[in-house]
């Protein structure tokens, strides 16, 4: 049973990674990637033995992230797979591993916009122009943000304070 669960809880490092590399590349957050994390959700949490009121908490953590990317979406501030991403991840934490989940996604995306700043600087655009295409799209002068990757990032330094990592590892 051991083996099963750990398989599970290792769907959710995989696929935050898988969505941040999607987005750095392509600027897109394909919908099975959120989809996955929420179907893989239901079996990871009727393994892991937490309690269905805590299970209950991180769909309510997952529906309160989904009406904050909507929000953060329809005011332009990020895509709508960023939004799902978001949502999924939060679902996967739970309460209250939430809270440092949207604070460490803040500080990530803060270094994020400094990093691609830094790549749309005029000394590095050289550099870039021998680079693959994804990594000449990065620097852009006005292009988007790739904050999946940002999510992502979030997402993986507070997955150990997370409820389902808590209830089969800790």
């Amino acid at each position: 049973m051991h083996v099963l669960q750990i398989s599970l809880l290792l769907v959710f490092p995989a696929l935050a990674i898988v969505g941040a590399l999607k987005d750095l590349t392509s600027y897109t957050i394909p919908n099975w990637i959120s989809l996955a994390l929420v179907a893989a959700f239901v079996p990871a949490a009727l393994v892991s033995g937490a309690p269905l009121g805590q299970i209950g908490l991180c769909l309510a953590a997952g529906f309160g992230a989904l009406v904050l990317g909507v929000a953060m979406f329809a005011a332009g501030w990020i895509g709508g797979g960023d939004g799902k991403l978001l949502a999924a991840c939060a679902l996967w934490l739970g309460w209250p591993a939430v809270l440092p989940f949207m604070l460490y996604t803040a500080l990530a995306g803060g270094a994020l916009t400094f990093l691609i700043l830094g790549l749309r600087s005029a000394w590095v655009a050289p550099v870039l122009a021998g680079g693959p295409a994804w990594m000449r799209r990065l620097g852009v002068q006005g292009g988007d943000l790739p904050y999946g990757a940002a999510i992502a990032a979030g997402a993986l330094a507070a997955f150990p304070q997370g409820l389902l990592a808590q209830s089969i590892l800790g």
